[in-house]
């Protein structure tokens, strides 16, 4: 009676082996994450260097954001153990490096074989599911996209950008405002220069009353310089109009 439960469990533990596998793959190094290759005679020690691994660091290989890992060794190889059937997203966990996305479909077999994995390319932000049509081979093949850049260099005298700046066009404007109105107030006629002179006045005893905090009598000098613009606004035409009727009343 116990040999055919103990027979039984064997089994399923066979299965629950079976059902998961080891993920593989490594690292190839390329223009963006490589190294020197120094010779044996320029090393004091005689240990390998790994030219790739020095220059990407620890870094970790990720299922599904840490569901499962591996580390990646000094050759560039990783190993992510024990992972079940199921859809996952892989990606590199890197200070300094971007690696592309894959997804990782871990299908069981029919028998008690290992479990096939397929390998096929993610872009980011689309949805898993419907998978890609395009497999990718495997063992997995990784590559440095390109390297983070930390640090802003610091910009240089650019004088057209600081040409560019409201601040500076404001100023520009107002010096020109300063330099021109002389010539302006220069070739006015004289009731028109009285007049300007009279609305600046105007003006600016009402800035002087804002800027001490006399509101009232600023606002009530900001109105009277509004209707006297107003007045003078509509005193031209009666003008004309009174000397149009002295013209006709000479002339009969």
């Amino acid at each position: 009676m116990t040999l055919p439960i103990i027979f039984i469990l064997f089994l399923g533990f066979l299965y629950i082996g079976s059902s998961a596998v080891d993920i593989k793959g490594h690292v190839s190094w390329n223009d963006v994450c490589r190294g020197k290759f120094l010779p044996s005679s320029a090393v004091a020690s005689l240990t390998i260097q790994y030219p790739g691994y020095n220059q990407l660091g620890h870094s970790r290989v990720v299922l599904d954001n840490d569901k499962h890992s591996g580390g990646i060794l000094k050759d560039g190889s990783f190993v992510i153990p024990n992972v079940p059937s199921g859809t996952y997203l892989l990606s590199v966990i890197s200070h300094d490096y971007q690696f592309e996305q894959m997804r990782v479909d871990v299908k069981d077999s029919i028998s008690f074989e290992e479990p096939v994995v397929e390998v096929r390319p993610y872009v980011l932000g689309t949805p898993m599911s419907p998978a890609s049509t395009i497999l990718l081979p495997y063992p997995i093949k990784l590559s440095a996209r390109q390297r983070f850049n930390y640090f802003v260099p610091r910009e240089s005298f650019n004088i057209m950008g600081m040409l560019k700046s409201p601040m500076i066009l404001m100023m520009v404007f107002a010096g020109a405002l300063v330099l021109g109105m002389p010539y302006l107030m220069k070739n006015m006629d004289p009731e028109s220069l009285a007049e300007f002179k009279r609305e600046q006045a105007k003006m600016s005893h009402a800035q002087s009353a804002l800027q001490s905090g006399d509101f009232k009598s600023g606002l009530s000098a900001l109105m009277t310089a509004a209707s006297g613009q107003d007045q003078a606004s509509s005193q031209p035409p009666r003008v004309q109009a009174a000397t149009k009727s002295k013209g006709k009343s000479r002339r009969r």
